[in-house]
């Protein structure tokens, strides 16, 4: 059957945008603006680190070395002197593994639970629970500095990597708790239910049902937990002991350090040794982040 042109099929939906739209031009203007201004102290960092102290005496520090040399990074590594110690980074960077992995891996676990407590099993002083954590999770740790080095001393463990890994993971437990309890209570309580019904007790809800469709928010207590744990200083200097310091306090002896040549080289490529950890960290899974934050971490 033949249509008529007054019949014809007209297009639907939102035109076409030309590329270089005034809007997009701007946007994408700002984040190219806005990357190269946080790339160049990197480029710079990393360029500086590859030369040798006559190049840097030249004073360009924009310009790439032509020959470029890793003797700085070894020398960051291995040699260089954290205060009366010539050991590099190394022992710093085995002393903030150790006082990571267990805080990581404790106030994530019991934050977890705990969230997953307050969401799906609320008790009678549960929504008080949550008052003191809302107010604990924003109290500047400044106050409990003191309080938590007599803490430690009379738990018999101040000085030394424990009490570093205890003020982490007790510090780390309110405001996790407070994702995965937001996390779990923006998932749909049908699932929880249908799991009681068919005879799934606490944990076994928690470890089957919940638990594999919450890997988004675990990624950013991961995160979160990990960067701010390696990037700590504070805690690592009151707290670990002298020879217990962790990377990023052996980092701030080594740059200001008073003795000696500057070598800002060796400072360069210890600095980018320090923070290597939390990059690769954001740059494997900082897609599951956006996507944990998106998917219910901050809501209410």
């Amino acid at each position: 059957m033949a249509t008529s042109g007054t019949d014809t099929i007209q297009p639907t939906g939102a035109k076409p945008r030309p590329f270089f739209a005034p809007d997009r031009v701007l946007i994408y203007s700002l984040l190219i603006i806005t990357s190269i201004y946080f790339l160049i102290p990197l480029y710079v960092m990393i360029i500086t680190s590859l030369k040798d102290l006559d190049e840097i005496r030249e004073g360009n520090i924009f310009i790439p070395t032509l020959k470029p040399t890793l003797d700085a990074w070894v020398k960051a590594w291995s040699a260089a002197c954290t205060g009366l110690n010539c050991t590099g980074l190394a022992p710093g960077f085995w002393n903030s593994v150790f006082i990571t992995v267990p805080s990581v891996v404790v106030s994530i676990t019991v934050a977890s639970i705990s969230g997953y407590s307050l969401a799906m099993w609320p008790f009678k002083l549960a929504e008080r629970c949550f008052v003191i954590l809302l107010v604990g999770s924003f109290i500047p740790y400044q106050v409990f500095l003191y309080p938590l080095v007599i803490i430690t001393r009379e738990m018999g463990i101040y000085s030394t990597l424990y009490a570093v890994i205890f003020v982490h993971t007790v510090f780390g437990l309110p405001i996790l708790t407070l994702l995965f309890r937001n996390y779990f209570a923006s998932l749909p309580e049908e699932l929880f239910k249908a799991a009681r019904v068919d005879g799934a007790g606490y944990l076994r809800i928690f470890l089957q049902v919940l638990a594999p469709m919450s890997v988004p928010i675990f990624t950013v207590a991961v995160i979160l937990q990990v960067t701010g744990i390696w990037n700590d200083f504070l805690f690592g200097v009151i707290y670990a002991g002298p020879t217990n310091y962790p990377m990023t306090v052996q980092l701030n002896n080594i740059v200001n350090s008073l003795q000696g040549v500057k070598e800002y080289n060796v400072e360069m490529a210890a600095t980018i040794l320090t923070g290597l950890v939390p990059l690769t960290i954001y740059f494997v899974s900082g897609k599951y982040f956006v996507r944990g934050i998106a998917a219910g971490a901050v809501k209410g």
